[in-house]
């Protein structure tokens, strides 16, 4: 995808998705793998594949179905996508985020994202969930390369806060009404897709990580980019390398997932009612 027509296939790929359906997304969610059940919770729903969509990236993760649902939750207006892509599938950054581009273009204001990860902290172990604070951009390359200079101005976005205070004091709030345990730190994302080493762990505890993962900055930049507000949701799958019994596995982040499904559901659920009262 060339940088000058990026906009243009932006606009085409919006176009496309306001004639097939009428749902106009105020709110974004994104599913890690193994979260599908929520989208069973939505009411008067359009669900498109990414190879549907003029110029979506294919999202060939497992795990991660690579579908875009539109519908509606309590008469709130949203869309989920059922996996993401990643930098890893041989994307390049600016693939990676389009369909975040598109669905601002749709009227989207909030992203809630979901994401499988690697606990670097001590007292993180498979099954605990951490809000993201902050991050840091360990993938080598930033998806505004050449897309944010197609601007005149607000070239440059600021990353302060980037994770939205408020959302994560709401996301506190919704936790402890249902008793749900809930941690709060750093998230550091690697390009993947290999795991990282016993080393780069110890590297980057010093740096101040509490989490890994191999998603998540990319879409977090584009969207503070585009204006929207971001809360994230890390899912504790496996201890990091220098913390882990045995061979890392993919299967392992799955099942993982699949334990805290109903928890993680009913939290989101929730957050969406109250998302729609700001």
């Amino acid at each position: 995808m060339t940088e000058k027509d990026y906009f243009q296939k932006v606009d085409e790929a919006a176009q496309f998705l306001r004639k097939k359906n009428s749902v106009r997304p105020e709110l974004v969610i994104i599913l890690s793998g193994g979260l599908r059940s929520f989208v069973d919770l939505l009411e008067k729903t359009t669900t498109f594949h990414c190879t549907d969509i003029p110029h979506f990236p294919h999202a060939r993760a497992e795990g991660h179905s690579g579908e875009i649902i539109f519908g509606k939750y309590q008469g709130i207006s949203l869309a989920v996508l059922q996996g993401r892509s990643h930098f890893y599938e041989g994307l390049t950054p600016q693939e990676v985020v389009f369909p975040y581009f598109v669905l601002h273009s749709l009227g989207a204001k909030i992203l809630i994202t979901t994401n499988a990860v690697g606990g670097i902290r001590a007292n993180l172990h498979a099954g605990d969930l951490m809000l993201v604070k902050d991050h840091i951009n360990f993938m080598g390359t930033n998806p505004l390369i050449g897309v944010a200079v197609q601007q005149k101005t607000e070239q440059f976005t600021s990353m302060q806060e980037a994770y939205d205070p408020a959302l994560r004091k709401l996301a506190k709030q919704v936790a402890k009404k249902i008793k749900l345990p809930m941690k709060e730190g750093v998230y550091l994302g690697t390009p993947g897709p290999s795991y990282e080493t016993p080393a780069e762990i110890h590297a980057f505890r010093k740096l101040g990580a509490d989490t890994v993962g191999m998603s998540t900055v990319f879409e977090v930049l584009a969207a503070r980019f585009l204006g929207l507000r971001v809360l994230t949701l890390n899912i504790v799958a496996n201890a990091s390398a220098d913390r882990h019994n045995g061979t890392m596995s993919h299967q392992e982040v799955l099942n993982a997932v699949k334990k805290v499904q109903p928890k993680v559901i009913d939290w989101l659920c929730k957050m969406v009612v109250e998302v729609g009262k700001l």
